[in-house]
């Protein structure tokens, strides 16, 4: 038993010290090389609560973009707010605004992404997804007081070969994609991948108003990589892309289609409690009588290039260089505002810029194994943001911001050691600096005079910095699995809102406590397993936590600067428990039975949220999206039929209790009711897996499951859902 263990031991410590870019995703026993310790290690012998999905089952569960990841990831809510909004265990961030962080990071090949705008990727080519939940403050760093969402590109491989996939699926949602991999020499190899993605708005329009309310999306993304290797100690990965989404479309309808009360107005103390319309027709929940004022327009345009050199100093040394740069330029024409009849039109023009910079050295000598290194981020953009005709006609009233710089600096250091080839204990500590600044103001423009009126100057400038620590353990049971336990910080910069602090320019009258806003830090205590048994038929995962959370950013629109405008302040705290379980069995080669529970306690501590007449304490208030309870089930059956080919169907359901939705800017309780989704598909896969061709069906039940919701106040209460049912066949092939 104790040379099993060693062996193990050795597998491991040979994964550790290779550069950090696995050429294959999963081995033979079904279990997937990961990266999520910045190194290669084995999904099961990986002491971090985290859920990753190869590329190959990607497809099998018709999983193409980011939102749709949530429904095979424990305790995770992706969806489309001004951007991207994830949340992991109830921890996230409202604040889409160029000023503002997510509490999640979103990185693209190891690559952080800062803007929310730029995260929804299309899925196309992919090694693998894999998402960490709790704070990562070690070896991320930036911004992972929630956890990490990593997509990670197929890197070329020296190996000729290509793919092509497309399908087809309800609310005339297309989408193809297709690669190709050449090596060009024996040392050299390119991979080329293109993808193509739009649907139409799920929203049924019955307003009158001439314009058109999509495409949703209609996006076009493409991707070349180089892959330079001269020595099995050297490798060299250059990766480039672009993407341009031309699609825009009404995606919210009115709140009353779902509550029968969506008023702002609320006695003090005692925020609105709206009641859900109960056994309402779908079709008339996606249906919406607002009236655009022109025609909706969004154009994003995204290019990026990162590099990565991983070089083997020695047989103990390896150096790690990761770099890239990315731009991101942004229009819309869009309405706000909007009643059945009435509105206002807005435009939005933002350009984006960020670089980074990270070195990392890895060293292992006996059974010490070490990282260290540094890393720099720098973002800067400039936005103009106008409501046309809000204080009356000829007028526009909005936010010249340019530019708003971000800058982050870190060093980091992480060690593990193995007192026994079972026992290894890892310590990590990071210390991060991040300095913001922003030029700007909000203004009203006289569009018949060329008249501007500023209301206030919106120039601020703060320097945050934080140490955060990781302590754990873990022990590896030969034949059982592994056990973990581990106590990690993780912190969030603060920032500013609208305005200039008192006395630092003419006209600024905000005092500090007003204007700026504190780092949100978390303490994260967790204990889990990841067992299986000897012939790898079960699987089983779970863990507990407890997170003490200080300073949670929550952020709310209100009419404090003149007119609308984003506010985000620090609620006291909170307090979230958790229990995950994860499960998988395969009693035959053709029966695979899958199974996760989850059970979150996510509540405020200590808040009072700024709220107009309301003195209300949200102490023991849920957090948002953040179901008490999901049970997600699922059964595979693949059939052989000769020669290799097979026949799988497959089906899954999800049951979900209910959350909140709290509008905290009109001081409104709102709740998504507990559901049911489920989804099935029957594929072919001919021999040698050469091609395949499927059908599918999503949400069954054909629930309209809510991702936010707002009350009438400033503007019209809104309502925005997930996907509703839809039935598509897709088909691919390889080579």
């Amino acid at each position: 038993m104790r040379k099993v263990a060693y062996l193990g031991v050795a597998s491991a410590i040979a994964l550790m010290t290779s550069p950090a870019m696995a050429q294959t995703t999963v081995n033979a026993d079904g279990d997937i090389i990961v990266t999520a310790t910045r190194t290669e290690t084995l999904l099961s012998k990986t002491p971090i609560a985290m859920t990753a999905v190869s590329g190959e089952m990607l497809t099998q569960k018709g999983i193409t973009n980011t939102t749709q990841l949530a429904d095979s990831v424990p305790n995770v809510s992706i969806v489309r707010g001004n951007g991207l909004q994830i949340t992991i265990r109830g921890v996230t961030s409202t604040d889409g605004t160029e000023k503002g962080d997510p509490s999640a990071a979103f990185l693209l090949d190891g690559v952080y992404i800062a803007r929310p705008q730029a995260q929804e990727v299309s899925f196309f080519d992919i090694e693998r997804v894999e998402v960490l939940r709790g704070p990562q403050g070690t070896l991320y760093g930036r911004n992972t007081t929630a956890g990490v969402v990593n997509v990670i590109s197929a890197a070329p491989k020296f190996k000729f070969g290509g793919s092509a996939d497309v399908s087809y699926e309800s609310f005339n949602h297309i989408t193809a994609s297709g690669s190709i991999n050449v090596p060009v020499s024996d040392t050299f190899a390119v991979r080329a991948a293109v993808n193509y993605d739009r649907r139409d708005t799920f929203v049924n329009k019955t307003s009158s108003d001439r314009y058109n309310w999509g495409p949703f999306k209609d996006v076009f993304a493409a991707r070349l990589s180089a892959l330079w290797q001269p020595t099995s100690d050297l490798k060299v990965l250059v990766k480039a892309d672009y993407s341009l989404d031309n699609g825009y479309g009404v995606n919210a309808v009115p709140t009353t289609n779902f509550f029968a009360s969506a008023a702002a107005a609320s006695v003090a103390g005692t925020p609105i409690n709206a009641a859900y319309v109960v056994n309402s027709d779908t079709t008339a929940q996606r249906s919406s009588s607002l009236s655009e004022q022109w025609q909706g327009v969004e154009r994003k345009l995204g290019k990026g290039v990162m590099g990565q050199i991983d070089w083997n100093l020695s047989n103990s040394l390896t150096l790690t260089y990761l770099g890239s740069y990315r731009t991101m330029n942004r229009f819309m024409h869009s309405t706000l505002a909007r009643t059945a009849t009435t509105g206002n039109r807005d435009w939005f023009t933002g350009r984006y810029w960020q670089t980074s910079q990270e070195a990392r050295l890895a060293f292992k000598s006996g059974n010490l194994f070490v990282q260290t290194g540094g890393y720099y981020f720098k973002e800067k953009s400039g936005i103009a943001f106008f409501i046309l005709d809000f204080f009356g006609p000829n007028s526009q009233f909005g936010f010249p911001q340019d530019p708003t710089i971000a800058v982050s600096k870190g060093v980091f250091g992480q060690a593990s050691y193995n007192f026994t080839p079972e026992l290894k204990i890892t310590g990590g500590i990071r210390y991060s600096s991040d300095d913001k600044s922003r030029v700007g103001a909000t203004v009203n423009d006289d569009l018949t005079t060329g008249a501007r009126t500023t209301f206030q100057t919106n120039n601020a400038s703060r320097n945050f910095s934080k140490t955060t620590w990781r302590v754990g353990v873990d022990y590896d049971v030969p034949g059982l699995g592994l056990f973990y336990g581990s106590v990690a910080t993780g912190y969030k910069a603060g920032g500013f809102n609208d305005g200039c602090e008192t006395g630092t320019a003419p006209g600024c009258a905000l005092p500090a406590a007003a204007l700026y806003y504190a780092p949100e830090t978390l303490t994260s205590y967790e204990v889990g397993f990841k067992l299986h048994t000897a012939d790898n038929k079960l699987r089983f995962n779970g863990n507990y936590f407890h997170y003490d959370y200080s300073g949670l950013q929550v952020s709310s629109v209100q009419n404090v600067c003149g007119g609308p405008c984003q506010v985000t302040a620090n609620a006291a705290t909170a307090k979230v428990d958790g229990v995950e379980l994860e499960a998988t069995f395969k009693p035959a080669p053709n029966h695979v039975f899958e199974a996760m529970v989850t059970f979150l306690n996510a509540r405020y501590g200590n808040y009072t949220p700024p709220v107009a007449g309301a003195n209300a304490n949200f102490a023991g208030v849920q957090l948002n999206r953040s179901p008490k309870s999901v049970v997600s089930l699922g059964y595979t059956f693949t059939q052989p039929l000769g020669g290799g080919a097979e026949l799988a169907l497959n089906a899954k359901t999800r049951i979900s209790a209910s959350y909140a939705l709290t509008d905290i800017g009109n001081g409104v309780f709102f709740r998504q009711p507990n559901y049911t989704k489920s989804d099935i598909s029957l594929t072919y896969t001919a021999p040698d897996k050469k091609y395949y061709v499927g059908v599918f069906g999503k949400n069954l039940e054909n629930r309209l499951v809510l991702t936010s919701v707002s009350a009438n106040g400033t503007f019209a209460g809104t309502a925005v859902f997930e996907d509703p049912r839809t039935f598509g066949i897709r088909a691919g092939a390889k080579f």
